[in-house]
Order: structure tokens, then sequence, then C-alpha cells
């Protein structure tokens, strides 16, 4: 398959980086100010060595990437809430022109999922987001293998930043400030880590898992409750593994409603993942309790729930 991947972050890049072991062209590359559009394929060593010195993929212009030659368009572009732009216009441009789209940014199908389907309904392309819950993990694929209709919970651990924090808090008693900062020399945390701490990243993932298994209705982020972690004190914490018990930042869907907060799980349990490791459990009609659990972020496991999909599309 063609691709043309927007986005050159850590997983934009990695999938250019990989595309070539999958057995896939990078036609076209663009990050936020450049593109660079080769219908041959593109020299992905040369284009990541410019990005990393220069700052930019190449000479061309963004748009010129959207009117490329290519098959799937790998849409990486950072996840915004609202209009979920530029995403959303770069997922209608593909589809209008009758071409796939695979995504990693949550923004489309957690904030404008009808306005996806609806412009899939009359393109020939379709739209696949195994990227968007929980990175590496096949927690969509399995959904879609055992049925949405048969599914009546999906309870998850789905932030590797907020995991690590609550990690490290429970196993050496350190208080949030202390575990955070910590987080943020280690790159695993961001300078603003809001957008984590505070359960917007989870509460997405959520609202992408309820309009996956949506009886009709279309689910945003405005119909989540959420709690994050902020006020959590490491007291409780340490209450917590005196009863052999620990805290996780828990998103529940469940008949249409989505939770995210704050949870007391025990310490062994499926839920308790350590460091940024993720977890999600499904709760079925017939086959039980059933879990996974992996990385949930990163730039080349990420890329590989990207590349995973391209390939379900070329075999269709």
């Amino acid at each position: 398959m063609r691709l043309a991947v927007m986005g050159a972050g850590a997983v934009g890049s990695s999938v250019v980086e990989l595309a070539g072991e999958y057995g896939h062209d990078v036609t076209a590359f663009a990050d936020s100010r450049s593109a660079v559009v080769d219908a041959d394929g593109i020299d992905a060593p040369t284009v990541l060595e410019r990005k990393e010195h220069e700052g930019v993929v190449g000479d061309a212009d963004p748009e010129e990437a959207l009117a490329a030659t290519y098959d799937v368009l790998v849409e990486a572009t950072p996840t915004t809430l609202g209009d979920a732009e530029p995403g959303m216009s770069h997922v209608e441009a593909a589809l209008r022109r009758d071409r796939h789209v695979v995504l990693a940014n949550k923004g489309p199908v957690a904030e404008r999922y009808g306005d996806v389907r609806e412009l899939e309904a009359d393109s020939e392309g379709r739209v696949l987001f195994e990227a968007t819950v929980g990175g590496a993990m096949p927690v969509l694929s399995t959904i879609t293998d055992i049925g949405p209709d048969h599914i009546t919970a999906v309870r998850g651990v789905l932030n590797g930043t907020v995991n690590f924090v609550l990690s490290r808090m429970a196993a050496e008693g350190l208080d949030y400030e202390h575990v955070l900062a910590e987080a943020q020399d280690m790159g695993v945390a961001e300078t603003d880590p809001s957008f984590d701490v505070e359960g917007t990243d989870t509460a997405l993932k959520g609202v992408i898992l309820a309009n996956v298994l949506a009886d009709g209705r279309e689910y945003t982020l405005a119909d989540a409750d959420v709690e994050g972690i902020v006020d959590i004190p490491g007291s409780v914490l340490e209450l917590a593994r005196e009863d052999g018990r620990t805290v996780r930042l828990i998103v529940e869907v469940r008949a249409g409603e989505i939770r995210v907060g704050p949870r007391l799980v025990p310490e062994n349990a499926a839920l308790a993942p350590t460091g940024t490791t993720n977890a999600v459990q499904l709760e079925t009609e017939h086959a039980g309790q059933l879990n996974v659990s992996g990385p949930g972020a990163g730039g080349p496991e990420t890329a590989s729930a990207i590349l995973a999909d391209v390939d379900r599309l070329a075999h269709e």
C-alpha cells in the first residue's frame, strides 16, 4: 500500500521509518510546515534526518501531501478538542478522494464520530483507528472480532503517564508532585501534564470505546464523567497498600455511560499494571472476562498498531 503520513511527531516518524518492513511505501510525509512527496516512495532515512536537524521534512507545502498519490492516509497530527482540526479536514480530504484513512489522532473519532462515519458512508475508503485506544494493544480489533453487541462493559487503564505516577507513588511512598517532576525529567510526562493527569486523555479513549459499542447515538467528551489524579494524596496509596490494594485511574464504559476516575483495585489485579503499561478488561456475554495489556504509547509501539490497520485494509 502507498501511504501519506500527516504528522511528523514520534508516531508519524515511526510509521515512516517502519513502513518498509511491513511492505508499504510512503509516498508523502508532512509536518505542520512542510512536506515531501514522491510517487515512487520517499527516502525515509534522509527525510527523518532532515526533520531532526532542520525541523522540516521537505520543501513542499503540507497540502501537497493530501493531494499526492496514496492508498491510505495516516493521520498522526496532535489530538485537538472540539472541532478536531486539522485532523478532521485531513480525514475529509482523503475520504472525498475515495482513499482509506488510518487514525492515530483521537480527535475525529472522539469529537466528531458521526461526521467521520457519514463521510465514510459516501466514500469507497474506510476508516480504521486501532491506535487511538491503547497504543499497541489490539483493543478495537478484539471488540470487532467478538462483536460489539456481545460486550457488556469495558474497563481500562489507558494512560501511561498517569499509571507511572500512581505506580511510583504506591511503590515508593512518594507524593504526587515529586513523582510528577520525576516523570517529566524522564520524558514520561509532558511539561504541561494536564491532558493526562486531569483524565482528559483517558476520557477521550473511553468516548471512542463508547462510540464503537454504541447503539446508534454519538458520544463526545461532554458525555464523560471525568476525575483526574491531581488531588490524590500519597497517604491514600499507603493505606491501600496495607490492605493489599492500590489506586489506578480507570475508565469504564457501560450501558452508554463513560466514567473516569481513581479506583481502588487489588494490587495484583489485571487492572493494576505497573509503570507505563496499559490494560483493558472486556466483559462479554458468552466468553466471560477478557484481558488485554501492553504498551499504551510510544512511537514504534503505536506505529505497529497503525501498520496493522494498513495491513487489514490491504487484505480486504
